[in-house]
């Protein structure tokens, strides 16, 4: 049994299947006989089809016979202006049923030639698109059949194709333009047409024998019966299931048969086609469904799929997968992840891509496409996931505000407030600016309005958290460190070793008197430390200076023996008497009544605080810390 495969593009395209629908809607809505200028499409099966349902064709010349009033439609081929002013001038009520790509060539055609440049087209000079577009500039355009010429070309052109073109051929008119000074050039050849003329072309080297269905005055079914032709020599071109040859019904010594359709063929009369082959081992449901959905409509944000047609200089243009429309992503749309040029250059002709749709047609036809806000919402659904599961991400830093800074995620704008830079205080938010952070969200909504907060300062006091806990487990008592003075209290100071703040307090900086820690230390001074409490559990820690340094006391008795002369100075003075430091540590005390051999009443008449004095050790008590003193014993 020989096996039928049918071509993945076949069937009506967007402006065939705008055109068909428009009639029929304009005639339920007028209720009466309407009128199209030459067929509506290339196709007799579906001209038959209009007439049953009222509506004709009827050639422009016959325009005449026809009544104030009367409803005339313009095909996807459309006309000239000139035709148009002339149905403006009969006061004929006219529908404009051109395909939008048409328009759009119509309308650069006249844009250019107002200009000055010399409008070049490639297509059939017979052909009623080639004709209608060349009434756009009044008629005076250079028309080539295959991108060969046979005069002399002038020097500023515009060049556009028939939508139906062979892309060959649009390759060979540019060749052939090389040697002109200004050339404008625009690929009007219809994404649709090109789709089809790839997919012919395919299955046509693969397969045995190849069914071209279409009208036989059709430009796009001939040029997809030249283009497998080319590759199949058992090629035929029929119109409808009527023409099948019983070679092909019995399918005699054929083991794979292709099946092409042209633009302007109906679902129904390739379906005929295929059910008289005998297809039943072969599923096109799926596919013939796509082609049958002639009232699926877009909306707003629905998620598409294509495949990459063309790349221009500021666009993309799409095939979009199960819709008759192609669809096109211009580059502002392409991508927030990065540089959009950038991004289309890793795209290729032929690969898949997903977009959201942002307009229903713009002024060229096509449905409007991002795959900008197609990766938001892919983002949403990361960092939907991220804040279920508490997953940490990177974001970049773009803006610094008042209240924290405004990061971007794949296109999502993340806000991080000011008290979750760090862990510390952020005077300046500006060095953050285009940065990259790791993050973590503390509140996602998309309920409007849309929240997404995140934190750095949690990650990292989590990283704090692991070092401290290291740290503490790495303290012993009576361990000797070395720490940063960081700052100081009325107390003491603080003095961070390995991340933990300890507390050195006043009475443990100097055996000495201290009054204040600033006439010991100074802030970001390293010192040495000895641990002298430990509380892992309440996270304290002391410290001591004066722990790594010897006793004064120690011995006292031996570096002052008694009746010995020592110099000292006088640090202090009350009503009994003045004290001596004889060390740093080690106070001597000179009583009043030993100061001087005259009667005093304080010992300020005789001392000063500074002064140095020399005295006699009257008694050393090591115990009580005590040094008697005598100065007028010398």
């Amino acid at each position: 049994m020989s096996e039928v495969i049918l071509a993945k593009n076949s069937g009506f395209c967007f402006g065939v299947q705008r055109a068909v629908k428009e009639a029929l809607r304009i005639q339920k809505e007028y209720n009466s006989k309407i009128y199209t200028l030459g067929p509506l499409i290339h196709n007799s099966d579906v001209v038959n089809f209009l007439e049953e349902n009222s509506i004709f064709a009827i050639d422009l010349e016959d325009i005449h016979e026809l009544n104030t009033g009367d409803v005339v439609v313009i095909r996807s081929h459309g006309v000239s202006e000139a035709v148009f002013d002339e149905l403006e001038k009969r006061q004929l009520t006219v529908i404009n049923a051109t395909c939008p790509f048409v328009t759009n060539i119509q309308n650069k055609v006249k844009k250019y030639s107002k200009e000055g440049y010399h409008i070049v087209i490639l297509g059939d000079k017979n052909h009623p698109e080639v004709m209608g577009i060349n009434g756009w500039c009044n008629n005076e355009a250079l028309i080539t059949k295959d991108g060969n010429f046979d005069v002399n070309i002038p020097q500023k052109v515009c060049v556009v194709a028939q939508t139906t073109e062979k892309m060959a051929n649009w390759e060979n008119t540019l060749k052939n333009l090389n040697s002109v000074k200004e050339v404008l050039a625009f690929n009007t050849i219809c994404a649709a047409t090109d789709v089809r003329q790839k997919s012919t072309n395919k299955i046509s080297k693969e397969t045995d024998a190849m069914i071209v269905i279409g009208g036989k005055n059709s430009s796009n079914t001939t040029k997809l019966y030249q283009i497998a032709k080319e590759n199949c020599e058992n090629t035929i071109h029929i119109e409808n299931a009527k023409e099948l040859p019983m070679s092909f019904i019995e399918k005699n010594n054929i083991k794979k048969i292709g099946v092409t359709a042209g633009a302007s063929t109906p679902d129904w009369i390739i379906r005929e086609v295929l059910d008289i082959m005998n297809t039943e081992n072969n599923n096109f449901e799926d596919q013939l469904s796509l082609m049958n959905e002639l009232d699926k409509r877009f909306a707003i944000g629905d998620e598409v799929q294509g495949e990459i047609l063309s790349k221009t200089r500021d666009s993309i243009l799409v095939s979009l997968i199960g819709y008759k429309s192609d669809g096109i992503i211009p580059f502002t749309e392409l991508s927030a992840k990065e540089d959009p040029i950038t991004f289309s250059e890793t795209l290729n002709i032929g690969d898949n891509i997903s977009a959201k749709v942002i307009k229903l047609q713009n002024g060229d036809g096509y449905v409007v496409l991002s795959r900008l806000e197609y990766e938001r919402d892919e983002a949403f659904k990361e960092l939907e996931q991220n804040f279920t599961e508490g997953n940490t991400f990177e974001v970049t830093v773009k803006e610094a505000k008042e209240k924290g800074l405004v990061a971007n995620y794949k296109g999502v704008r993340i806000f991080i407030p000011a008290s979750q830079i760090d862990v510390k205080f952020t005077d300046n938010k500006e060095e953050y600016v285009g940065k990259n952070l790791v993050v973590k969200l503390i509140d996602f909504s998309l309920k409007n309005p849309v929240k997404v907060v995140a934190s750095r300062r949690i990650l990292l006091e989590d990283v704090k958290t692991a070092e401290d806990a290291k740290a503490w487990e790495s303290f012993n008592l009576g361990d000797v460190v070395k720490g940063e003075v960081k700052r100081f209290t009325d107390f003491g100071a603080f003095v961070e070793i390995n991340g933990i703040d300890g507390l050195l307090h006043l009475s443990q900086i100097s055996w000495n008197h201290v009054k204040k820690v600033s006439d010991v230390l100074k802030e970001g001074q390293t010192i040495e430390v000895k641990v002298i409490g430990l509380d892992k559990e309440a996270k304290k820690l002391s410290l001591s200076m004066k722990e790594l340094i010897a006793k004064p006391w120690d011995n006292a008795k031996e570096k002052y023996p008694e009746e010995s002369i020592v110099l000292g100075k006088v640090v202090r003075l009350n009503d009994f008497g003045a004290f001596v430091e004889l060390e740093p540590g080690v106070d001597g005390l000179v009583h009043i009544s030993k100061i001087s051999h005259s009667r005093i009443e304080h010992p300020s008449e005789v001392l000063k605080v500074g002064q140095e004095i020399k005295a006699k050790i009257l008694g050393v008590d090591e115990e009580k810390k005590r040094i008697s003193l005598s100065i007028k014993d010398i």
